[in-house]
Protein backbone atom coordinates (compact mmCIF):
# COMPACT_ATOMS: atom_id res chain seq x y z
CA UNK A 1 0.00 0.00 0.00
CA UNK A 2 1.49 3.53 -0.65
CA UNK A 3 1.79 5.75 2.22
CA UNK A 4 -0.20 9.27 2.69
CA UNK A 5 1.83 11.98 2.40
CA UNK A 6 -0.35 14.94 3.03
CA UNK A 7 -4.23 14.95 3.21
CA UNK A 8 -6.62 18.09 3.54
CA UNK A 9 -9.89 18.21 4.33
CA UNK A 10 -12.16 20.13 1.84
CA UNK A 11 -14.71 22.38 2.91
CA UNK A 12 -17.35 24.64 0.86
CA UNK A 13 -17.70 28.31 2.35
CA UNK A 14 -20.12 30.96 1.36
CA UNK A 15 -17.67 33.58 1.10
CA UNK A 16 -14.52 32.91 0.78
CA UNK A 17 -12.46 35.85 1.49
CA UNK A 18 -14.53 36.23 4.72
CA UNK A 19 -13.62 32.50 5.30
CA UNK A 20 -9.93 32.99 4.54
CA UNK A 21 -9.78 35.88 6.62
CA UNK A 22 -10.90 34.06 9.98
CA UNK A 23 -8.76 31.02 9.22
CA UNK A 24 -5.53 33.43 8.83
CA UNK A 25 -6.52 36.11 11.49
CA UNK A 26 -8.06 34.27 13.70
CA UNK A 27 -7.44 30.49 13.70
CA UNK A 28 -3.74 31.25 12.76
CA UNK A 29 -3.41 29.49 9.66
CA UNK A 30 -1.10 30.48 6.91
CA UNK A 31 -2.01 30.35 3.07
CA UNK A 32 -0.21 27.72 1.15
CA UNK A 33 1.47 29.00 -2.15
CA UNK A 34 -0.83 26.90 -4.06
CA UNK A 35 -3.26 29.00 -6.11
CA UNK A 36 -6.74 28.81 -8.08
CA UNK A 37 -9.38 30.85 -8.79
CA UNK A 38 -12.14 30.10 -6.30
CA UNK A 39 -10.25 28.34 -3.64
CA UNK A 40 -7.53 28.81 -0.85
CA UNK A 41 -5.20 26.11 0.19
CA UNK A 42 -4.53 26.73 4.69
CA UNK A 43 -2.10 25.03 6.95
CA UNK A 44 -2.05 25.11 10.52
CA UNK A 45 0.91 22.98 11.36
CA UNK A 46 0.51 19.44 9.84
CA UNK A 47 -2.93 20.55 9.15
CA UNK A 48 -3.86 21.16 5.35
CA UNK A 49 -7.43 22.44 4.22
CA UNK A 50 -8.90 23.73 1.11
CA UNK A 51 -11.91 26.37 1.20
CA UNK A 52 -13.62 25.96 -1.94
CA UNK A 53 -16.29 29.25 -2.26
CA UNK A 54 -19.69 27.99 -3.07
CA UNK A 55 -21.83 31.23 -2.75
CA UNK A 56 -25.37 29.00 -3.28
CA UNK A 57 -24.45 26.17 -1.27
CA UNK A 58 -26.43 25.30 1.87
CA UNK A 59 -23.71 26.71 5.20
CA UNK A 60 -22.05 24.14 7.16
CA UNK A 61 -24.38 25.24 10.48
CA UNK A 62 -27.52 23.96 8.95
CA UNK A 63 -26.23 20.45 8.45
CA UNK A 64 -26.53 19.75 11.84
CA UNK A 65 -23.85 17.29 13.31
CA UNK A 66 -22.52 16.88 9.70
CA UNK A 67 -20.41 19.85 10.30
CA UNK A 68 -18.06 18.81 12.88
CA UNK A 69 -15.39 18.35 9.88
CA UNK A 70 -11.62 17.86 12.29
CA UNK A 71 -10.70 16.61 15.61
CA UNK A 72 -7.33 18.47 16.11
CA UNK A 73 -4.83 17.23 18.50
CA UNK A 74 -2.12 19.98 19.67
CA UNK A 75 0.76 20.27 22.36
CA UNK A 76 -0.98 23.27 24.38
CA UNK A 77 -4.92 22.92 24.00
CA UNK A 78 -5.24 26.11 26.83
CA UNK A 79 -2.55 28.09 24.75
CA UNK A 80 -4.36 27.98 21.83
CA UNK A 81 -7.38 28.52 23.02
CA UNK A 82 -6.89 31.66 24.76
CA UNK A 83 -4.92 32.73 21.74
CA UNK A 84 -7.70 32.51 19.15
CA UNK A 85 -10.46 32.94 22.08
CA UNK A 86 -8.66 36.92 22.44
CA UNK A 87 -8.57 37.04 18.23
CA UNK A 88 -12.05 36.68 18.45
CA UNK A 89 -12.73 32.92 17.92
CA UNK A 90 -16.25 31.50 17.88
CA UNK A 91 -15.46 29.07 20.76
CA UNK A 92 -18.61 26.56 21.38
CA UNK A 93 -17.05 24.81 24.16
CA UNK A 94 -14.50 26.13 26.80
CA UNK A 95 -11.53 23.91 27.72
CA UNK A 96 -12.66 20.33 29.47
CA UNK A 97 -10.86 17.42 30.75
CA UNK A 98 -13.10 14.07 28.82
CA UNK A 99 -12.83 10.76 30.94
CA UNK A 100 -11.18 9.39 27.92
CA UNK A 101 -7.77 11.29 28.39
CA UNK A 102 -8.04 13.97 26.53
CA UNK A 103 -8.78 17.93 27.20
CA UNK A 104 -10.90 19.70 24.34
CA UNK A 105 -12.51 22.50 23.22
CA UNK A 106 -14.33 23.19 20.33
CA UNK A 107 -15.01 26.09 18.01
CA UNK A 108 -17.25 27.01 15.09
CA UNK A 109 -16.02 29.03 11.29
CA UNK A 110 -18.25 31.45 9.75
CA UNK A 111 -20.06 28.96 8.09
CA UNK A 112 -21.23 27.17 10.77
CA UNK A 113 -18.08 24.44 10.11
CA UNK A 114 -17.18 22.88 14.06
CA UNK A 115 -13.88 21.57 14.83
CA UNK A 116 -12.90 20.10 18.00
CA UNK A 117 -9.02 20.73 19.47
CA UNK A 118 -7.59 18.67 21.86
CA UNK A 119 -4.80 17.41 23.82
CA UNK A 120 -3.39 14.29 25.71
CA UNK A 121 -3.92 14.15 28.98
CA UNK A 122 -3.25 11.95 31.75
CA UNK A 123 -5.63 9.12 32.34
CA UNK A 124 -7.17 9.43 35.65
CA UNK A 125 -7.07 6.51 37.58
Amino acid sequence: MPNIVRARSVLAVQDLARSVRYYRDVLGFTEDPIKSPGWCFLSLGAFHVMLGECRDEVAAEATGNHSWFIHLLLDDVDAYHREIRDRGADIVSPPTDRPYGLREFSLRTPDGHRLMVGQTIAAAG
